[in-house]
């Protein structure tokens, strides 16, 4: 093992030299030694320290983990922080009523005192990132199991995070990169106060909806503003009206000046996951069991929400947020298949994997190393088809999908303290439920999920072998003659889980055998047994498949030294860099970089609400009010494309310019290239970014929010 970690970092420093494209998702520490001379030669005009710093404030500082998978960036020294509206927009909801709504008006805080509590939302910075491979690595060997491989890096790994925490606040942990090759210590600090500053309507924020999502030419007003509170010590602190803004290390000046075509660009954000090294294995089991049972379930599931929201606007509300994320990746899905089909990416791994096996066989030593690298790999995924296909679909369906299932299975707690007889107990779990079910009934409608339980039921009894059916298919089949709308009729008829008064009723009086006995209960339960048994019967595979990754990324990277590294994403801090630029998606067709406030006008439909245009947005653009937000042509621009390399998490991410200014901020990606989180392609691979003059645009022009304009550093 030793050697092979030698072997590792001698490959990273040989290919330290060797960069050709903008293609990677970067670690700060390293762009030092991996990319700084590059990115200056695109035109950046900073320094390494500049963007990534422990003694000082730098670039990394003013970007920050926003709630639980998107990025942000502060924009003011009064802690005020940009993202996207999609990413805001589950906290927006929650904050919304049908009578108050805010997803649909927009809010505006005119002031400290109007901005709005989030409770449950969380602020994260970087506070430093350190290498500590070597001494993870110490003691591992090429004889141990992966279990005892498994058991030494999490038990040095939490001894580094501790020792790393210390009496602080700090949240630590040891993060892995490369499949296990490498790992570093990475300390965070998390802040609770974060407030509702502002966000434009839906019919700017997410103009276009689910038909524009992933597409280009975009004219989305993707944005929304927060804000982080501390306490007046400037550390985190509980929500409090006492609470103070937090004042940070460094906060991005935003610039007027807008872009050229060319012009570098860089991002700083938290992707969530790549696979950039997957095998054609891995590749077939993407599309053919992941993708398929999300685009298969999900299309279903989400037709019946579509038809309950037309119907009414509670609803529409209640399901906004729901409908946004599982759509999101539904459409991901399908766009990915399409791509890495249309792009021949799974030839092009096998080609890989051929070359890789003729390197090895050429060498005796590598391929006592490496020989069973490949053959592994091959066995686990094929052998594992039938588990992971009925583990996908029952996520899916029954767990995802099915609303009522998964909120029964929370009080297992419950059935436990009662069975105990523990008064303290039954108290402490009766009292995470009642809040649990607040949250719950908030954005729950019982009808709809009813027609989404027989839909999913149906769909995974259709798809899925009855070696994987939970146990509540006997009933279906022995008392409702198989008929699944009947059986949902009676659980939804006689479970507490749907309706939320009879479940504030049976908490007051909680029963072990009411409980027992109640359908939603007994079918989450059976739920939950076949997912665990899955769980099992997958679990050999997973370690084959994870052990034989970590080989052959090593592997790769001796055999094709002047190829160029980086680690897949897994949501830590990464910076990419690129330029500003069109491209030609297909023959004859030329996509320009930039989209006007003229294109939304053009799309307007005013009976679809995916393309409502506000009548005030439509008065600015016919007096052509832009102010100072103007580009050089006299058009305002709203959206723009570089060849940054993201992915989902960087939702939100700051476009930053060579001069260290904010320019944009990143919100999706291009159609064409729905395969970048396997395979990059470098002429077709688009960020799509809200420029920021269009966001500064909104906050002025439209909202007169010149409270917020006042406070950010302009650059003109």
């Amino acid at each position: 093992m030793r050697k092979t970690f030698v072997l590792f970092l001698t490959l990273l420093v040989t290919l330290a030299g060797k960069l050709k494209a903008d293609e990677g998702m970067w670690l700060l520490p390293l762009i030092e030694k991996l990319n700084i001379e590059k990115m200056q030669q695109m035109g950046l005009k900073l320094s390494a320290e500049d963007i990534y710093s422990v003694n000082q404030a730098s670039l990394k500082d003013a970007v920050v983990i926003f709630g639980r998978g998107c990025t942000g960036e502060l924009i003011s020294d009064k802690g005020l922080i940009l993202t996207n509206h999609h990413c805001g927009y589950g906290q927006i909801q929650a904050l919304s009523t049908v009578e108050n709504n805010h997803l649909e008006n927009g809010f505006w805080a005119l002031s400290l005192q109007e901005e709005i509590p989030a409770p449950g939302l969380t602020v994260t910075f970087l506070k430093r990132m350190e290498d500590v491979t070597a001494r993870v690595v110490e003691g591992l060997n090429d004889q141990m199991s992966f279990d005892q491989r498994q058991e030494h890096i999490r038990k040095v790994s939490a001894e580094i995070a501790s020792e790393a925490k210390g009496d602080t606040h700090y949240q630590t942990f040891v993060r892995d990169y490369f499949a296990g090759n490498q790992f570093f210590l990475v300390v965070y600090e998390v802040f609770n106060d974060v407030r509702f500053v502002g966000a434009p309507p839906s019919s700017i924020g997410k103009f276009g909806y689910d038909t524009d999502n992933w597409m280009w030419p975009r004219h989305t007003g993707d944005f929304s503003l927060f804000r982080v509170y501390a306490g007046k010590d400037g550390k985190p602190a509980a929500y409090s009206p006492e609470n103070v803004p937090y004042k940070p290390a460094h906060h991005l000046p935003v610039s007027l000046k807008g872009f050229e075509k060319d012009d570098f660009a860089m991002t700083i954000g938290f992707p969530g996951s790549t696979d950039r090294y997957l095998t054609s294995w891995g590749i077939d089991e993407r599309m053919n069991i992941f993708n398929y049972s999300l685009i298969k379930v999900r299309g279903i599931k989400q037709d019946i929400w579509s038809e309950a929201m037309a119907a009414s606007d509670k609803v529409r509300l209640q399901y906004a947020s729901k409908f946004a994320s599982s759509s999101n990746y539904w459409k991901n899905s399908i766009g990915m298949n399409r791509g890495l089909e249309a792009l021949d990416v799974p030839a092009k791994k096998k080609e890989i994997e051929k070359e890789f096996d003729a390197w090895l066989k050429a060498d005796q030593a590598r391929n006592k190393k490496y020989g069973n690298v490949l053959s592994s790999l091959e066995a686990a995924y094929t052998g594992r088809k039938e588990t992971y296909l009925a583990s996908n679909f029952l996520r899916e369906c029954l767990i995802r999908g099915t609303e009522a299932l998964s909120f029964a299975t929370i009080a297992r707690e419950l059935e436990e303290a009662l069975k105990a007889k523990d008064k303290d107990e039954i108290a402490k779990a009766t009292e995470t439920l009642r809040m649990a079910g607040a949250s719950f009934f908030k954005d729950y409608s019982a009808p709809t999920d009813r027609k989404v339980m027989a839909a999913m039921l149906k769909t995974y009894a259709n798809e899925i072998s009855p070696v994987w059916h939970p146990s509540l298919y006997q009933t279906i089949n022995k008392n409702f003659k198989g008929n699944y709308e009947a059986y949902a009729g009676n659980l939804f008829t006689k479970s507490f889980f749907v309706n939320e008064d009879a479940f504030n009723a049976f908490l007051a009086k909680p029963n072990l055998k009411k409980l027992q006995a109640d359908p939603a209960f007994i079918a989450g339960n059976s739920v939950r047994e076949v997912s665990l048994k899955l769980a099992d019967a997958n679990r050999d595979a997973d370690k084959k498949i994870a052990d034989a990754n970590r080989l052959f990324i090593v592997g790769l990277m001796e055999m094709q030294p002047d190829r160029v590294f980086y680690p897949d994403a897994n949501f830590t801090m990464r910076l990419s860099y690129g330029t500003v630029g069109d491209y030609e998606p297909r023959d004859a067709v030329i996509y320009k970089h930039f989209t006007t406030l003229k294109g939304v006008m053009e799309k307007e439909v005013p009976n679809n609400f995916e393309f409502i245009v506000p009548n005030k947005l439509k008065e600015l653009y016919k007096a052509g009010d832009y102010g100072r937000y103007a580009a050089a042509d006299g058009n305002l621009y709203v959206n723009y494309t570089t060849n940054n390399d993201i992915t989902g998490g960087n939702s939100g991410s700051p476009v930053i310019n060579g001069n260290g200014e904010l320019v944009g901020l990143a919100f999706d990606g291009n159609w064409e290239a729905m395969s970048g989180d396997i395979a990059f392609e470098p002429d077709l691979q688009k960020c799509i970014n809200v420029d920021i003059r269009y966001v500064l645009f909104i906050i002025d022009k439209y909202a007169g929010a010149l409270n917020l304009i006042e406070e950010m550093t302009l650059v003109e």
